[in-house]
């Protein structure tokens, strides 16, 4: 089966210095955890206000990416957020709207 076309046809007429749009230009930098700078050791699950900036409108969990929460610090907060909602602090979901 012969190789197909293009292939090396876009190889070469790329170039080397330029960018895709969207790409940001230098380094990219991680949000630092906002716990790790308060020096926090242990999440509190009644705090529920700060419980919620870690969560979506729809209620669920947001990731480490997102958040910029340390390895460490996310797992704590995932733990703190399931405790809450069992203790009806925090709901499973968002309050939705009755009709689609």
């Amino acid at each position: 089966m012969p190789p197909r076309g293009g292939g090396e046809k876009r190889d070469k007429d790329r170039q080397p210095g330029r960018k895709r749009p969207g790409q940001s230009s230098g380094p990219i930098r991680r949000k630092s955890c906002f716990f790790c700078k308060d020096k926090v050791d242990e999440i509190d699950y009644k705090n529920v206000n700060q419980l919620r900036r870690y969560i979506s409108e729809r209620g669920k969990i947001r990731s480490r990416r997102i958040t910029g929460a340390c390895r460490r610090h996310q797992r704590q907060v995932a733990v703190a957020v399931k405790r809450a909602r069992e203790m009806a602090l925090l709901p499973y979901v968002a309050e939705g709207r009755e009709g689609r």
